[in-house]
């Protein structure tokens, strides 16, 4: 699959669910064990996008990580996990 197909397909998906999706009733609450979970999907796709680079499967590992992220991202949002993305030298610094 190309890089153009991949990115239809999930910009197709990500449509499709905002056009469906309901508010869930009630009052949210996270619990802990809920957010281990997520988690424990977050070092899966990490996981996974250091396997597909070694692959050399850029577009692979480049989704791998946008879901790692989008998953972290979520969670700081929720308020139940507290974080600062490294700043753009100290990324450089890494490679």
């Amino acid at each position: 699959m190309s890089l153009e197909e991949l990115t239809s397909k999930y910009i197709y998906s990500a449509e499709k669910v905002l056009n469906e999706l309901q508010l869930a009733k009630g009052r949210a609450t996270v619990t802990e064990a809920q957010i281990n979970n997520i988690l424990g999907y977050v070092r899966a796709y990490l996981e996974d996008a250091k396997y597909y680079k070694a692959q050399k499967k850029l577009e692979t590992s480049l989704t791998s990580i946008a879901y790692c992220e989008g998953l972290l991202d979520a969670l700081r949002l929720l308020g139940v996990v507290k974080f600062e993305w490294p700043t753009s030298t100290e990324r450089e610094k890494s490679f």
